[in-house]
């Protein structure tokens, strides 16, 4: 388990390729920059797509972790 604090949280579970990333890019559009954002996700194709979307973007995967099929990831969004 983790202590971060996130200023926003994304849920998409129940959401399928390519749902959880379209809104994910959203949600970090609106995230002040160095904000943190916790992104909760049923899809095992955000496994690979999330970190690719942050290595991409140059925002930070913090973490993340898979508990009985549901896949959490903590992002700080790159300064502008």
């Amino acid at each position: 388990m983790t202590d971060f604090t996130p200023d926003a949280i994304l849920d998409a579970t129940g959401l399928n390729c390519p749902e959880p990333v379209m809104m994910l890019h959203q949600h970090v559009r609106n995230l002040a920059a160095g904000g943190l954002l916790k992104v909760i996700a049923t899809d095992p194709s955000t496994r690979r797509d999330i970190p690719k979307f942050c290595n991409f973007l140059g925002h930070e995967l913090l973490q993340q972790q898979e508990d009985a099929g549901t896949f959490l990831y903590w992002i700080r969004k790159k300064a502008d």
